[in-house]
């Protein structure tokens, strides 16, 4: 099968397409004949080594596919070889075949083709379990997002929305921003131009942030806040190290989450994905709710689709088909 590796870390270009052995499923795991992956923020810091996989995770790069199942270990119940599903992985995902754990697994939304659904699992799964299964945003509060206009951005925007909630967003450009309010914000926010934070208190500051900059925003965040807000970091864009003024998050009842999706257990994951199954799959269903696209690559440029992140021109999702 081909797969996409990294010898050496660095740029795009240090990602390379070779062949690797065909699959095998171990007990409670499902190969999948991938048709399609999407590229996340994750993946370039793999691919310049700084996000190493879990131990026993593939090499590849990838941490969500979608495809059709090849085979099915022991002891895997409810999936047989020909199904359609998508799946959240923590690696391999950059490549025709993929091994997963079973719990991993999910049908394919109706109404969307494989090569979309390759583009829900990360992010569904890292705003639904933040966002509401961590920091429970409740209908009618505030959620602020950072980078609106990215995938988890994109993602959470419309969840938030679809569950009753008020949104506010940060975005770099007017065009960016419109896609944000045509998603549902309610408030959009020119961050090269414009205060969040001045923005957010003049609406009573924010209930829940769902933050992807990490030490760059921190006292910000904190600031931004309404009393008993939940602040949740998930990325680190903006750095691992900041000062937190814990006189300010007394006053103000609050909290400061830290969490990770690669690294946590199969059993955890599996919940989370049962969870999307029950509460967001029907609202992509229906419509409500939809995966973002940008741009659909073969793997062979992959180089480009790494590239179109990094610039950050990109709105929604960047796909990469086998």
């Amino acid at each position: 099968m081909r797969a996409v590796v990294v010898e050496e870390p660095g740029g795009p270009e240090a990602l390379t397409l070779t062949d690797l052995p065909a699959l095998e499923p171990g007990p409670g795991e499902v190969v999948l004949d991938v048709a399609a992956t999407a590229v996340n923020r994750a993946d370039l810091l793999q691919r310049r080594g700084f996000y190493p996989p879990p131990p026993g995770a593939s090499e590849v790069l990838g941490l969500e596919c979608a495809g059709t199942v090849a085979a099915v270990g022991e002891g895997v119940d409810g999936w047989t070889v020909g199904d359609t599903a998508c799946a959240l992985l923590a690696g391999g995902g950059y490549a025709e075949q993929v091994a997963v754990p079973a719990p991993q697994l999910m049908p394919v939304p109706d109404g969307i083709d494989l090569v979309t659904a390759a583009a829900l699992p990360e992010v569904a799964a890292t705003v639904w379990s933040n966002v509401f299964m961590v920091a429970g945003l409740q209908p009618e509060e505030l959620l602020l997002v950072h980078g609106g206009a990215g995938g988890i951005g994109t993602m959470a925007i419309q969840l938030a929305t679809a569950y009753g909630a008020r949104v506010a967003t940060t975005a770099g450009s007017p065009e960016k921003l419109e896609v944000c309010r045509d998603l549902g914000a309610r408030i959009a926010i020119n961050y090269r131009e414009e205060d969040f934070v001045e923005v957010v208190r003049e609406h009573g500051g924010a209930d829940v942030i769902l933050d992807n900059m990490g030490a760059k925003y921190l006292a910000r965040n904190v600031d931004a806040l309404a009393t008993e807000g939940r602040l949740v970091v998930i990325g680190m864009q903006g750095g691992t190290r900041a000062e937190l003024d814990l006189a300010k998050l007394l006053g103000k009842r609050g909290a400061v989450i830290a969490t990770s999706l690669r690294s946590r257990p199969v059993e955890e994951k599996g919940a989370i994905c049962a969870a999307l199954v029950e509460h967001v799959w029907p609202l992509v269903a229906d419509g409500r709710v939809r995966p973002i696209v940008h741009a659909t690559l073969p793997l062979d440029r992959v180089q480009e689709a790494h590239t179109m992140l990094e610039d950050s021109v990109h709105v929604g999702k960047v796909v990469l088909t086998t």
